[in-house]
């Protein structure tokens, strides 16, 4: 809004001109009309008039007239100003002349009467005189011009922080946390905008709500029937021959497992968004939590034969105020993406290091990593790389991505240097 008042001082500025142009050309015709008419008065006497004694500086400086009578064979009867350069002129009417190294304004009488006067005027005098008079007019304009381009430079300035206040608190919100943008100190001609703003943010909570919800409800409604299947599954195990029949029956074993893991995690999920869990009061300790997740998983990483383990560090103790089951769920998410995608006999290295005063944990893989142009987008719930073969529904580094965020953490993805694996970073703000 800031381009108004530049726009308003130019309105102004033109129109302060025009004022004075305008005030400057009526009074330059307000002092033609009176030489005209003593003109025209003293051209229509008969005979020689009287014209009363001027000096050179009545002219000069208080713009007297300087008036010349001459006769109609062009011989000067009378002046009132022996001092005018101005010779005789014969065509009727106005003229500029310079003359003596001074600009003059000088009416000529018109051939009807017995007299042929010239009635001059000092040029600077008239110039002066308008621009004085003018200016006193437009003075008060320009203070009034000023004074409004300071209130309307003060106006926009406020709206300006207002809108900036509105745009940072809106840059704010997410998905996880959509709130209502508060009204108390927005300006009035804004805030019909605002309460706009704020309707469209609780149609978009609502809907963000019932997506939820119908997720959430939808996989609990799929995990009761899937775990009955598994049951009946591993009870029909020992019924199962070899060959062909104990292929399929495998495959749809691990298809069902799939299933269930998926239910779960999308319901782990539902519950991370949904519910606005506050950081605890006490704080966690990094240190414990990271080997808890590691002992947990160690049995995956034996099963896939993959040395998982925790490289040492110069950080023996570390606190975080985070609800440990958010931590928990954030390690043990990164840690399991890790041992999923590394092949057997590969390695997966835990590191808590503490850069520049910011506490982080690196886990490190032997996979195969993932393209840069598609780091971000393995966030993004059931996204998986193209071509992947390793088992997986696409939700794990969106459930710890959005577990990292309560706790205040930031979670990033980049290949190795030397281009065999990939470090999955958790960093303290």
């Amino acid at each position: 809004m800031m381009w108004l008042l530049p726009v308003f001082l130019l309105v102004g500025t033109v129109s302060a001109a025009g004022a004075y142009w305008t005030y400057t050309r009526m009074v330059a015709t307000f002092m033609d009309d009176q030489m005209s008419l003593l003109a025209e008065s003293l051209s229509a006497q008969s005979g020689s008039p009287v014209l009363p004694t001027v000096g050179a500086r009545q002219v000069h400086e208080r713009g007297a007239y300087a008036v010349q009578v001459y006769g109609r064979s062009g011989g000067l009867q009378a002046a009132s100003w022996q001092g005018l350069p101005v010779g005789f002129l014969d065509k009727p009417g106005f003229h500029d002349v310079r003359a003596g190294g001074a600009l003059w304004r000088v009416y000529v009488s018109d051939d009807q009467g017995p007299q042929h006067v010239q009635v001059a005027q000092s040029g600077s005098f008239r110039a002066h005189l308008a621009a004085e008079r003018a200016l006193a007019v437009i003075a008060p304009v320009l203070v009034l011009l000023l004074l409004s381009g300071l209130i309307l430079w003060g106006v926009v300035e406020m709206i300006s922080r207002s809108i900036g206040d509105i745009a940072r608190q809106a840059a704010r919100q997410d998905e996880h946390s959509i709130a209502e943008l508060p009204l108390s100190h927005v300006p009035r001609e804004i805030k019909p905008l605002v309460a706009s703003f704020n309707s469209l943010l609780t149609r978009l909570r609502d809907a963000f709500t019932t997506q939820r919800r119908f997720v959430q409800d939808a996989a609990h409604e799929l995990r009761t029937p899937i775990a009955a299947i598994g049951l009946q599954l591993e009870t029909l195990r020992g019924d199962v021959g070899r060959g062909a029949t104990r292929e399929r029956f495998d495959q749809l074993e691990l298809g069902i497992q799939r299933a269930q893991r998926l239910v779960d995690q999308l319901m782990r999920l539902s519950r991370q968004e949904s519910v606005a869990t506050e950081a605890a009061s006490a704080e966690v300790d990094v240190v414990a939590v990271l080997r808890e997740s590691i002992n947990g998983l160690i049995v995956l990483a034996d099963q896939r034969g993959i040395d998982l383990g925790l490289l040492p560090s110069d950080v023996t103790q570390a606190t975080l105020r985070c609800p440990a089951s958010d931590l928990r769920s954030v390690l043990d998410n990164l840690i399991e993406n890790a041992l999923r995608y590394t092949p057997s006999g590969g390695v997966v290295d835990v590191r808590l290091t503490r850069q520049g005063g910011k506490l982080a944990i690196e886990i490190t893989d032997s996979g195969p990593g993932i393209p840069d142009e598609l780091i971000e987008r393995v966030f993004d719930r059931f996204f998986r790389v193209p071509g992947t073969s390793a088992s997986g529904s696409g939700l794990g580094l969106a459930i710890a991505r959005a577990a990292a965020q309560r706790c205040g953490l930031t979670v990033s993805l980049r290949n190795r240097v030397d281009a065999s694996g990939l470090v999955a970073r958790v960093e303290a703000g």
